[in-house]
């Protein structure tokens, strides 16, 4: 029997949100890019309640990235306000609703596989909105109405294929559901990365310029408009690359007043403004590389998916697991491996059909591979740590 005050490793995996959805959305990252893998470049025979480019799209904006983002929020949150967020049975069906989803969108009845992926956001956003409002805490309530904008984009994208909603959202709610997450890195990214390298590297004042934060902002913001109401063909092309290079530039000068070379003999700290590099080089690639009307190049996409998304991800989830566990801030092999993996991943998915066309489906192959190492390496480090008790009580 367990002494009294310590609590059961069930307890303490459902005790804070970071816990389940962190390795819950590692562990699916890892298999489920494979999977779309073998499928697109193999052959594999599977039927899933959507076709197979939808469907890998859909599970990396609409499942992977909202576990990730839902699991740092119920932790984060608790911080904030001071209040609780879901735990224990609450937050086993939570992380089960999500859970469940992934596996019947795969499996089916498509209806029923709808209808779980569609409750789960509008759910995380009703538990998260409960403490902010109970709180006062406005400056972060924000959150809340960013979920329930993922949560509508997903049920357009399970519309436009499911015949029920205009087609026009197929391939446009990912790309605006991309776009929202790239506000909310620029938000949470602006305040914890200078915030995080100024406290940990002596000497170093990280400098912000008020112009430079609000038109990192605002030109995020106008993207997602055009996106959202399909203006791009509206707009005249000169002036839509203007747009994005312009964005490009201002979130290149916002990163450089962070100062993060200063941060280069500290990985963990070093992995944030490294990912939030490719934040500025997706806007450079979407001045370059998307076509009328708006649509976004392939290459784009991965530069803020894999690149930006992926790697502030996993920069968060190593840097806040060990923070609220009770351990060192500090990079061990593992998680030299990961970001390592991450990295280049997106350096192989982007750069590589640049370099060499005529290799892409390998190109394509290796990114896949390099993105499975890094979660892979996440879930074998982290699994142990997510289950277990801080370890200074």
């Amino acid at each position: 029997m367990p002494s009294q005050g310590v609590m059961r490793p069930a307890g303490t995996f459902l005790s804070i949100g970071f816990r389940p959805f962190y390795l819950g959305a590692a562990l699916w990252a890892a298999l489920a890019v494979p999977l779309w893998y073998a499928v697109y470049a193999r052959g594999l025979t599977l039927n899933p309640t959507l076709p197979w480019p939808a469907w890998h799209a859909h599970e990396m904006v609409f499942g992977f990235a909202p576990a990730v983002i839902v699991g740092f929020l119920l932790t984060a949150v608790r911080n904030w306000t001071g209040l609780h967020t879901p735990s224990g049975a609450a937050l086993a069906g939570l992380f089960a609703l999500w859970a469940a989803a992934r596996i019947l969108l795969l499996t089916g009845p498509a209806a029923l596989a709808v209808a779980v992926d569609l409750a789960f956001l509008p759910l995380a956003a009703l538990s998260l909105a409960i403490p902010l409002w109970r709180s006062g805490n406005w400056r972060n309530a924000f959150v809340v109405p960013l979920l329930l904008l993922l949560g509508t984009l997903s049920l357009a994208h399970h519309g436009a294929y499911g015949g029920w909603m205009d087609p026009f959202w197929a391939p446009r709610a990912p790309t605006v559901a991309l776009d929202l997450v790239a506000l909310l890195m620029a938000v949470i990214g602006g305040r914890v990365i200078p915030a995080f390298s100024g406290n940990a590297v002596p000497g170093l004042v990280p400098r912000r310029w008020r112009g430079v934060e609000a038109a990192a902002l605002g030109l995020l913001g106008c993207i997602i408009v055009i996106d959202a109401g399909g203006l791009g063909s509206l707009i005249p092309m000169p002036l839509l690359r203007g747009l994005f290079l312009a964005a490009a530039l201002v979130h290149l000068l916002r990163l450089a007043g962070w100062q993060p070379w200063a941060t280069r003999h500290n990985p963990l700290l070093l992995a944030l403004p490294l990912a939030y590099l490719w934040l500025p080089v997706h806007l450079l690639l979407r001045g370059t590389l998307d076509s009328a009307g708006g649509q976004m190049a392939p290459l784009a996409i991965h530069a803020i998916s894999v690149g930006a998304m992926a790697g502030l991800m996993l920069a968060m989830m190593t840097r806040s697991a060990l923070g609220h566990t009770g351990r060192p801030l500090t990079a061990g092999p593992a998680e030299l491996a990961m970001f390592a993996a991450i990295h280049g991943a997106a350096l192989a998915r982007v750069a590589g059909p640049l370099v060499w066309p005529g290799g892409y489906v390998t190109w394509v192959g290796l990114s896949a591979l390099l993105w499975m190492v890094a979660f892979a390496a996440f879930v074998g480090r982290y699994a142990p740590i997510v289950m277990r008790p801080r370890v200074n009580g």
